[in-house]
């Protein structure tokens, strides 16, 4: 069971790191001078989000990693 849970974790993990990328070029893929602060500030705030979220998966695969470890040596 603590590999399927480390596994998911890794797995939601990617998706996020993969989203932040995704993120990250859409907004150097758009033209500066037509973007107003509404939309710039919208982006950072997303990638500021999907940063935030995969530091908890990885906070989280870290403590499973510790519990596991735990339970080994019982």
């Amino acid at each position: 069971m603590f590999m399927q849970i480390a596994i998911g974790a890794i797995g939601i993990g990617i998706v996020l790191m993969v989203g932040y990328l995704v993120v990250a070029q859409v907004k150097s893929a758009l033209p500066t001078e037509g973007l107003d602060n509404t939309t710039t500030d919208g982006l950072d705030s997303t990638q500021a989000t999907v940063f935030a979220g995969f530091g908890l998966i990885a906070v989280g695969i870290i403590v499973l990693a510790a519990f596991g470890l735990i339970n080994v040596f019982k």
